[in-house]
């Protein structure tokens, strides 16, 4: 069948020819989808040229121009027309009048002023608007005012008044003018019309044919909901679950004996506002004056194991001793299943497409506009291996009873509340919880968290470590490696008879890795570990441990460093003795280094102290007598001090010397470690 793609509104500018007949389309096919589209085929059957009539509400219009679709193999399409619906601004564009002026006849005769009127009743009157006045009057016998509106008219015998509210009748002389208002008043009704449009589509073509019209418009989101019945037999492998669509038809129309398709999918869906009329503002350029010169402006140009994937999880000693027994005695017959969740009338087909899930009604379906349809789509046994699902952010103390459901059928289930059912023993049914699941392609695994198990009691601690790893020396440098540890310990008292299989949900440290326990086995989900822990049951309490590290690294310049620094790395057993000598030669050439600095500070103490002494004595000096012995003996000091201070100058630099030795000492061996 070939394709013709018609999206062409004529909105009226183009004459169509005329047809052999124009008929209605009858709504054929439906499918929804969970991304809030509605997909909706009709059908007609032609002979000839032939004009079809869609009918559809106004809020549709856009997305109908958008997506119609047409589908004939025996003609063509010659264009589709539907009444126009331009904005109140360009029906008043060209009227004397905006919108506003029609609130009032008193406001109208203001915006009119010089049109020329007639006014019937007591007192008949012609001629041409001049004013319109409010006026506030008093009532006879005080009894209050009110408003009336004096209008002022140029006529043969002059200006002439009269009160607007006591006209009889009052219009306007000029027919044109008489139309544009009706005109205007028509436009402002259309406006404010929601109602429906009927859409004409020519076809062109010779013979009967069927032509079929389809387009995508919003619809109501269709809901999945599932009911999973757990067996009384807590080791069996499997459960039954059914899963039912909800549907709403709010599409303006009754769907009578169409065809049903359910989608389940997240399409990339746009809506674009079509069947409004949009114009290009254009600059606008001063007249050019003869002997002005208006140059235009220039503005420029212009895993969870540390593999890249996730390990499935292993199942429980209960699961796995039933699977070896089905495949150690293939022959031994099971034993009876339990009575089933009463299924659907018919089956539904569901196949799996590239990027969604479609569910087909095997039969027609009819649905009365404004209600709601719920029919089961799936009905199948799955596998269901019941667990502890232990989140901590949800509930610190107990986990959580969960389902880990597997996806072993031919196609994906939509996403939906599950309604979760367990049967005892003797056959009856109990509620126990509901649980949500998430789009579920085929092969997948999902854990669905129905209730609190306050059979298992957890307690939690949380502790971090740091230490030294290794150290290695090359460039003058030492580089370090340190490995952070934090550790999460759990205590779990299990249940009192059953095992149990824990699934603990931890958060992964970005950038750290899992030391313990082994990865093998573990999921990686939303940034999260998922570590599974057996629990054999009798009440017993155990202690896990879950163990992640990051390796840091840091580089330590051994010339610039601390001597305490270099102490503390020079006894780390982390270390080997190579590294730990040589860290143990260079503490003690900074010594060295330090002694000889310890020296150099206090010659220049000393020399301070004389300095100091001296500023004293010429203090004193400009104080005491000329030529009297105090003055004599303060001279005699100071020449004293000045040969102290040369013996501590050559001191100074003896001392200067000896700490660039022993710098270059430091520097010349940490050059030679690597």
């Amino acid at each position: 069948m070939r394709l013709i793609l018609n999206v062409v509104a004529l909105l009226g500018l183009i004459a169509f020819p005329t047809f052999a007949f124009a008929q209605e389309l009858a709504l054929k096919r439906v499918m929804l989808s969970s991304g809030g589209l509605g997909y909706f085929e009709y059908e007609a059957t032609v002979e000839g040229n032939a004009t079809l009539k869609l009918t559809v509400s106004l809020d549709q219009v856009d997305d109908v121009l958008k997506s119609l679709v047409v589908y004939d193999d025996k003609g063509g399409v010659g264009g589709l027309s539907l009444p126009g619906r331009e904005p109140l601004a360009q029906a008043f564009k060209d009227l004397p009048f905006d919108q506003h002026s029609l609130g009032s006849p008193a406001e109208l005769l203001a915006t009119l002023k010089g049109a020329e009127i007639t006014v019937g009743g007591g007192r008949a009157l012609a001629g041409r608007v001049v004013s319109v006045e409010e006026e506030t009057v008093t009532l006879p016998g005080d009894k209050g005012t009110t408003k009336r509106t004096r209008v002022t008219l140029f006529t043969d015998r002059g200006l002439q008044q009269f009160i607007l509210e006591d006209a009889e009748n009052l219009q306007f002389a000029d027919a044109a003018l008489r139309a544009k208002i009706g005109q205007a008043l028509l436009a402002i009704q259309g406006n404010r019309a929601k109602d429906a449009r009927t859409l004409e589509l020519a076809t062109r073509g010779d013979g009967k044919r069927t032509v079929r019209v389809a387009y995508i418009v919003e619809a109501p989101v269709w809901k999945a909901s599932y009911r999973l019945t757990l067996p009384a037999d807590a080791a069996a492998p499997r459960s039954a679950l059914q899963g039912w669509a909800v549907v709403e038809n709010l599409s303006g129309q009754d769907w009578k004996d169409v065809e049903l398709t359910l989608v389940s999918g997240r399409p990339v869906a746009f809506r674009q506002a079509l069947y409004n009329a949009y114009y290009v503002t254009r600059p606008e350029v001063p007249v050019e004056v003869a002997g002005r010169l208006m140059p235009g402006v220039d503005r420029g140009g212009v895993d969870a194991d540390q593999r890249a994937k996730s390990m499935p999880m292993p199942a429980s000693p209960q699961y796995r001793a039933q699977q070896e027994r089905s495949v150690a005695a293939p022959a031994a017959a099971p034993p009876p299943p339990p009575a089933p969740i009463a299924a659907g009338a018919e089956p539904i087909a569901a196949s799996d497409a590239a990027t969604q899930v479609v569910f087909k009604f095997p039969r027609a379906v009819s649905v009365e506009n404004g209600r709601t349809l719920s029919i089961p789509i799936i009905d199948r046994q799955v596998p269901a291996l019941r667990l502890a699902l232990y989140q901590a952010d949800t509930a610190a103390r107990n986990p959580l009873a969960a389902i880990r459901l597997t996806n072993d059928g031919e196609s994906g289930l939509p996403p939906g509340v599950i309604t979760i059912y367990e049967r005892d023993k003797a056959g009856y049914v109990a509620y126990v919880g509901d649980a949500r699941l998430s789009g579920f392609p085929t092969g997948e695994t999902r854990l669905l968290a129905y209730a609190l198990d306050e059979k298992i009691v957890i307690e939690r601690d949380v502790a971090q470590t740091d230490q030294l790893a290794t150290g290695t020396i090359a460039n003058g440098a030492l580089r370090l490696s340190r490995v952070v540890r934090q550790t999460t310990t759990y205590r779990v008292r299990g249940p009192a008879k059953e095992p149990r299989q824990l699934i603990v949900v931890q958060r992964r440290l970005p950038g750290w890795t899992l030391s313990k326990p082994d990865s093998k086995g573990v999921e990686l989900s939303e940034g999260n570990y998922r570590i599974p822990f057996q629990l054999p049951g009798g009440d017993q309490t155990q202690t896990f441990e879950v163990v992640q590290e990051q390796t840091q690294q840091q580089e330590v310049r051994l010339v610039e460093s601390a001597t305490d620094q270099i102490r503390v790395y020079a006894q780390a057993r982390e270390f080997d003795a190579k590294t730990r000598d040589a860290l143990s030669r260079v503490l003690q050439l900074q010594q060295a280094v330090a002694e000889a600095q310890r020296k150099m500070t206090q010659v220049d103490g000393e020399r301070q102290q004389i300095v100091q002494e001296q500023a004293r004595l010429r203090d004193n000096l400009a104080r005491v007598p000329a030529n009297s012995d105090l003055q004599r003996r303060y001279l005699a000091t100071l020449d004293k001090q000045e040969t102290e201070l040369e013996a501590i100058a050559k001191r100074r630099g003896e001392a200067e010397k000896a700490v660039e030795t022993a710098r270059e000492a430091l520097r010349t061996y940490v050059a030679s470690l690597g």
